[in-house]
Protein backbone atom coordinates (compact mmCIF):
# COMPACT_ATOMS: atom_id res chain seq x y z
CA UNK A 1 0.00 0.00 0.00
CA UNK A 2 2.94 2.39 0.90
CA UNK A 3 4.73 1.75 -2.30
CA UNK A 4 1.44 2.76 -4.57
CA UNK A 5 0.88 5.95 -2.60
CA UNK A 6 4.84 7.02 -3.19
CA UNK A 7 4.18 5.62 -6.98
CA UNK A 8 1.28 7.92 -7.18
CA UNK A 9 2.98 10.94 -5.30
CA UNK A 10 5.78 10.70 -7.76
CA UNK A 11 3.52 10.72 -11.09
CA UNK A 12 1.47 13.20 -9.44
CA UNK A 13 5.17 15.45 -9.12
CA UNK A 14 6.18 14.31 -12.56
CA UNK A 15 2.81 16.26 -14.45
CA UNK A 16 3.21 19.15 -12.34
CA UNK A 17 6.58 19.42 -13.57
CA UNK A 18 5.44 18.89 -17.45
CA UNK A 19 2.58 20.99 -17.16
CA UNK A 20 5.18 23.89 -15.49
CA UNK A 21 7.56 23.00 -17.92
CA UNK A 22 4.69 23.50 -20.80
CA UNK A 23 3.57 26.95 -19.04
CA UNK A 24 7.09 27.85 -19.12
CA UNK A 25 7.91 27.56 -22.62
CA UNK A 26 4.49 28.50 -24.00
CA UNK A 27 5.62 32.17 -22.34
CA UNK A 28 9.54 32.12 -23.93
CA UNK A 29 7.44 31.11 -27.31
CA UNK A 30 5.03 33.93 -26.97
CA UNK A 31 7.32 36.97 -26.05
CA UNK A 32 5.14 36.50 -22.91
CA UNK A 33 6.73 36.69 -19.28
CA UNK A 34 5.93 37.04 -15.84
CA UNK A 35 8.15 39.91 -14.83
CA UNK A 36 7.02 43.09 -15.56
CA UNK A 37 9.35 44.81 -18.01
CA UNK A 38 11.87 47.35 -17.14
CA UNK A 39 11.84 51.11 -18.24
CA UNK A 40 10.67 51.64 -21.53
CA UNK A 41 9.79 54.92 -23.76
CA UNK A 42 6.78 55.12 -26.25
CA UNK A 43 7.10 56.39 -30.03
CA UNK A 44 4.44 55.86 -32.80
CA UNK A 45 4.78 54.91 -36.39
CA UNK A 46 2.04 55.33 -39.32
CA UNK A 47 2.09 52.34 -41.89
CA UNK A 48 -0.35 52.20 -44.72
CA UNK A 49 -0.93 48.33 -44.47
CA UNK A 50 0.43 46.43 -41.26
CA UNK A 51 -0.55 42.80 -42.82
CA UNK A 52 -0.95 40.41 -39.72
CA UNK A 53 1.14 42.62 -36.97
CA UNK A 54 -0.23 42.01 -33.79
CA UNK A 55 0.18 43.84 -30.24
CA UNK A 56 3.42 42.67 -28.12
CA UNK A 57 5.23 41.55 -31.85
CA UNK A 58 9.08 42.74 -31.49
CA UNK A 59 10.50 46.02 -32.41
CA UNK A 60 14.30 45.20 -33.27
CA UNK A 61 17.16 46.98 -34.66
CA UNK A 62 20.09 45.76 -36.32
CA UNK A 63 18.55 41.88 -35.35
CA UNK A 64 18.20 42.81 -31.68
CA UNK A 65 14.49 42.52 -29.68
CA UNK A 66 14.69 46.92 -28.36
CA UNK A 67 10.84 46.73 -27.49
CA UNK A 68 7.69 45.73 -28.13
CA UNK A 69 4.11 47.04 -29.98
CA UNK A 70 2.12 47.80 -26.95
CA UNK A 71 -1.75 49.11 -29.30
CA UNK A 72 -2.45 49.26 -32.31
CA UNK A 73 -5.22 51.75 -33.58
CA UNK A 74 -6.84 53.48 -36.32
CA UNK A 75 -5.62 57.06 -37.64
CA UNK A 76 -8.95 58.56 -38.07
CA UNK A 77 -7.36 61.66 -39.65
CA UNK A 78 -5.21 60.10 -41.99
CA UNK A 79 -7.16 56.46 -42.20
CA UNK A 80 -3.78 54.78 -41.51
CA UNK A 81 -2.49 52.58 -38.58
CA UNK A 82 -1.02 53.78 -35.44
CA UNK A 83 1.58 51.65 -34.46
CA UNK A 84 2.44 52.50 -30.50
CA UNK A 85 5.83 51.00 -29.43
CA UNK A 86 7.58 50.56 -26.03
CA UNK A 87 11.22 50.71 -26.61
CA UNK A 88 14.00 49.84 -24.12
CA UNK A 89 15.18 53.75 -22.11
CA UNK A 90 18.20 53.06 -22.65
CA UNK A 91 17.50 54.29 -26.86
CA UNK A 92 15.76 56.92 -25.55
CA UNK A 93 17.65 59.99 -26.99
CA UNK A 94 19.56 57.44 -29.30
CA UNK A 95 17.45 57.68 -32.24
CA UNK A 96 17.85 60.44 -34.49
CA UNK A 97 14.35 61.96 -35.96
CA UNK A 98 14.76 60.46 -39.72
CA UNK A 99 14.95 56.57 -37.91
CA UNK A 100 13.15 54.46 -40.71
CA UNK A 101 10.66 52.33 -39.37
CA UNK A 102 9.92 49.14 -41.33
CA UNK A 103 7.42 45.66 -40.88
CA UNK A 104 9.58 42.82 -41.63
CA UNK A 105 8.53 39.22 -41.78
CA UNK A 106 10.35 36.64 -39.83
CA UNK A 107 11.01 33.67 -42.60
CA UNK A 108 9.15 33.46 -46.14
CA UNK A 109 5.73 33.08 -43.64
CA UNK A 110 6.27 33.98 -40.28
CA UNK A 111 5.53 36.57 -37.93
CA UNK A 112 5.66 40.14 -38.96
CA UNK A 113 7.62 42.80 -36.71
CA UNK A 114 8.86 46.28 -36.81
CA UNK A 115 12.78 46.71 -37.92
CA UNK A 116 14.15 50.19 -36.67
CA UNK A 117 16.92 51.38 -38.66
CA UNK A 118 18.91 54.47 -37.67
CA UNK A 119 19.36 57.68 -39.81
CA UNK A 120 21.92 60.49 -39.55
CA UNK A 121 20.26 63.57 -38.46
CA UNK A 122 21.75 65.06 -35.31
CA UNK A 123 17.71 65.84 -33.71
CA UNK A 124 16.85 62.91 -31.91
CA UNK A 125 13.42 61.22 -31.39
CA UNK A 126 12.15 61.78 -27.51
CA UNK A 127 9.23 59.98 -25.03
CA UNK A 128 5.83 60.07 -27.45
CA UNK A 129 7.86 61.05 -30.76
CA UNK A 130 6.29 59.96 -33.97
CA UNK A 131 8.80 57.88 -36.83
CA UNK A 132 7.81 59.73 -39.80
CA UNK A 133 10.08 57.84 -42.58
CA UNK A 134 7.94 54.02 -42.65
CA UNK A 135 7.74 50.68 -44.68
CA UNK A 136 4.52 49.22 -44.81
CA UNK A 137 4.05 45.24 -44.80
CA UNK A 138 4.41 43.34 -47.75
CA UNK A 139 1.14 41.62 -48.16
CA UNK A 140 2.23 37.99 -49.76
CA UNK A 141 -1.33 37.69 -51.73
CA UNK A 142 -0.61 40.59 -53.34
CA UNK A 143 2.27 39.77 -54.54
CA UNK A 144 0.97 36.85 -55.61
CA UNK A 145 -2.15 38.59 -57.17
CA UNK A 146 0.63 41.16 -59.14
CA UNK A 147 2.54 38.22 -60.56
CA UNK A 148 -0.49 36.09 -61.81
CA UNK A 149 -1.91 39.33 -63.48
CA UNK A 150 1.13 39.70 -65.28
CA UNK A 151 1.30 36.45 -66.23
CA UNK A 152 -2.45 36.94 -67.78
CA UNK A 153 -1.31 40.18 -69.42
CA UNK A 154 1.99 39.14 -71.49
Amino acid sequence: MKRSKAMELGVGLFMLAGILGLVFLGLRVSGMSLNPSGDTFRLEANFANIGSLKPRARVTMAGVTVGRISAIELDTEWYDARVVMELNSDLEGELSRDTTAAILTAGLLGEQYVGLSMGGDTEMLADGDTIRDTQSAVVLEELIQQFVSNMIND
